[in-house]
């Protein structure tokens, strides 16, 4: 468990596959893929490095978006790009008829300029130091959008968890105002529909509602909450 977010907007429209913090492996996550895939759910893959080994072997899996974790300057989120991209974009080693293209024949070169135009990156901004360039890290092209990771960045901050905090509040100010202008989406995770109504409102267009374990967590206790009290209510009939 604790594998996945749920998009909020607009129904399911896609999943965050989280290798960062769950302890899948590669087999795990070709497998998630795949269902995903035949579900027809479009599958970010959260990894915790950007780099090549990680994350070209994500898209030769074929993850359809990759969002690496803790990138704090453009020049960070052009390496990752590059290794993402095949050439002359960057480096991707070639392997056609796998499952990034679905096992199909073709055209290679046609294939080829198609995955770098469909390359989708979300740079995750969880440091001061990616607060500080955020605005050059949302112009590098080939940047679909940003996602903020508010966990890790409230305690870079010096403020764990204090997401009403002054500090905390104005370094999403900052990062929302910088998608604006590159027109690009704004991500982050919302633990509660409250969150995400509030996040919508502050500029956040791309919004995954809570995760697989944390859902069922809830769900679990608040049946066994309803369970007990009925059961207790019974014993005093």
């Amino acid at each position: 468990m604790n594998s996945t977010a749920l998009a909020w907007v607009r129904g399911y429209e896609f999943a965050i596959i989280d290798l960062e913090h769950s302890g899948f492996g590669y087999d795990n996550l070709k497998r998630m893929l795949r269902y995903y895939q035949a579900a027809g759910v479009p599958a970010i893959v959260s990894t915790a490095v950007g780099d090549y080994d990680v994350v070209a072997r994500a898209y030769d899996m074929d993850a359809d978006a990759i969002q690496p974790a803790k990138v704090s300057s453009a020049e960070e989120a052009r390496e990752m790009l590059s290794h993402m991209r095949y050439p002359p974009q960057g480096h991707r080693s070639v392997a056609p008829g796998i499952a990034h293209d679905r096992y199909r024949p073709g055209d290679t070169a046609a294939k080829l300029r198609r995955a770098n135009r469909e390359t989708i990156f979300f740079p995750k901004i969880e440091t001061c130091q990616g607060i500080e360039n955020v605005e050059v890290i949302a112009a590098v092209k080939g940047v679909s959008g940003i996602w903020t990771g508010h966990f890790d960045l409230s305690v870079d901050i010096g403020i764990p968890a204090e997401f009403d905090h002054p500090e905390f509040a104005a370094a999403m100010k900052r990062v929302a105002r910088a998608c604006s202008k590159q027109d690009i989406a704004l991500g982050r995770i919302a633990e509660k529909v409250e969150t995400g109504v509030a996040l919508n409102r502050m500029g956040f267009d791309f919004l995954c509602y809570s995760g697989d374990i944390w859902l069922l967590r809830n769900a679990l206790k608040a049946s066994l909450d309803t369970l007990r009290a009925e059961c207790r209510k019974a014993k005093r009939k």
